[in-house]
């Protein structure tokens, strides 16, 4: 039916068509087993979940089951939720001129039932695509599922947004938020696949999927969700945070804004990358961070682009073409990551002190995966000459020629971890291979206005 053109237009041609109109969850089914025997991909762009998440929810579709997803924030949830979509055929057909997307061959609103009584076969029908069977709300006090104005009127009920998702899938974010009445509401819903008014002797037999997103926290140990609505959620699967710094990466690069550069080249060493993973990685362990409220992959994701956008705003000033981000950079990413993070309480002043130990650690676990240690120590005895050097955010890439050549044995290493002729690439290499010197205390390191010299 994707041809517009050939579609059925009235309940009679659907039914010389032989068109079949499957349950939601089988038709779910039916697709997720078409995908699963393709070997195709299910849901794109969810990273790390290969072995974990993804076959839960498989399993959970292919049961029919509604579904719950547990986990902090920024663990994409609303992003699987919302791929689900992919799963519902490209075009089903409703009745036209009713409020509800009701079923041609089984309405069940009073107006449905009407347009399909009077008319029989040449009831109107129209084509809804998969992404309109799809609703989502933020669980607030405004959800409704149904009010009516007179209570002597059926047809004069407003239907809420649980109904106006008939025919495909609602999403609830923050399920524990949601108004305990509205909770009751969705108890119907979910066991008896019907809704049941309030002051009207009405029931709607609804054909829909639910799903939603919860905090572990306030699932499981407030008291904010009422117990029998646990119960009915027929699958509850566990998010979490990426487990290794490939998947971090992985997802940063996927997520970060994409933006016209012009004439401008992006090149990021695969060492700042892992940097700046590290650094949401062990923000995730820090004790003097809330782990309760979790370290989102958003953080990872802003401190990237504004690492980004520091080396961009240096190779405008600078005259280079080339955006390469620098050791330097790290800390134009705390504006971005102090807005992702919930620290513990603690005096005035201590939370860039933590952030900055963050990024020294990060640095120094990521150096150690790029060198060994025997060749940095001969690297540092040059150092004890008295030879210094002075790296700064703002020194064009030509100036670290000089101190590459100033130290003995500096240049091979160099081009081992630059892998380029690249005067930005080499520049950033020899700022990483400083601080980690630095950072395993075989170099000393003074900073003053926006400059880092570095001596034995």
């Amino acid at each position: 039916m994707a041809d517009s053109d050939n579609r059925p237009s009235t309940l009679g041609e659907l039914k010389s068509a032989g068109y079949e109109i499957l349950p939601v969850r089988e038709e779910m089914r039916r697709n997720l087993m078409k995908k699963l025997a393709d070997d195709e991909e299910v849901f794109p762009g969810i990273v790390g979940y290969e072995d974990s998440v993804i076959p839960q929810l498989q399993n959970a579709i292919l049961s029919g089951q509604d579904i719950i997803l547990l986990g902090e924030r920024g663990q994409g949830k609303s992003r699987i939720i919302r791929n689900l979509v992919s799963l519902l055929d490209e075009w089903t057909p409703v009745i036209e001129g009713v409020e509800l997307p009701e079923n041609p061959f089984d309405p069940i609103s009073a107006q449905g039932k009407a347009i399909v009584e009077d008319k029989g076969d040449e009831t109107p029908i129209r084509w809804m695509s998969r992404d309109q069977r799809y609703g989502e709300k933020l669980a607030t006090p405004d959800i409704t599922i149904a009010e009516g104005r007179y209570l002597s009127d059926i047809e004069a009920l407003h239907f809420g947004l649980v109904p106006n998702t008939n025919r495909g899938i609602f999403a609830i974010n923050e399920l524990p938020d949601l108004a305990e009445r509205i909770q009751v509401g969705l108890l119907n819903v979910m066991e008896e696949r019907d809704i049941q008014i309030r002051g009207h002797k009405v029931r709607l037999d609804l054909d829909i999927l639910i799903v939603a997103t919860a905090n572990p926290e306030d699932y499981t140990n407030r008291g904010r969700i009422i117990t029998p609505l646990k119960d009915r959620y027929g699958c509850q699967i566990r998010t979490h945070y990426p487990e290794s710094v490939l998947e971090e990466i992985t997802i940063m690069e996927q997520e970060q804004s994409k933006m016209d550069l012009g004439e401008y080249r992006e090149n990021v060493p695969s060492y700042m990358q892992q940097i700046v993973a590290e650094i949401t990685q062990l923000a995730r362990k820090s004790p003097d961070i809330n782990q309760r409220s979790g370290v989102s992959v958003r953080a990872s994701v802003a401190n990237y682009e504004a690492m980004l956008a520091n080396a961009l705003r240096r190779a405008i000033k600078t005259g280079e073409q080339d955006i390469v981000p620098r050791i330097t950079d790290l800390p134009f990413i705390m504006p971005s990551l102090q807005g992702k993070v919930e620290f513990e309480a603690m005096e005035e002043g201590r939370e860039e002190k933590i952030m900055h130990k963050l990024f020294d650690d990060a640095v120094k676990s990521v150096f150690a995966r790029f060198t060994e240690q025997a060749e940095m120590e001969t690297l540092a005895l040059q150092f004890a000459d008295g030879i210094h050097v002075t790296t700064g955010e703002s020194m064009p890439s030509d100036d670290y020629e000089s101190i590459i050549k100033k130290i003995d044995g500096l240049e091979e290493i160099v081009g081992k971890i630059a892998h380029s002729d690249n005067k930005a690439l080499r520049a950033s290499a020899a700022e990483f291979i400083l601080e980690g010197l630095h950072l395993n205390q075989l170099l000393n390191k003074d900073q003053v206005s926006g400059r880092s010299t570095y001596r034995g």
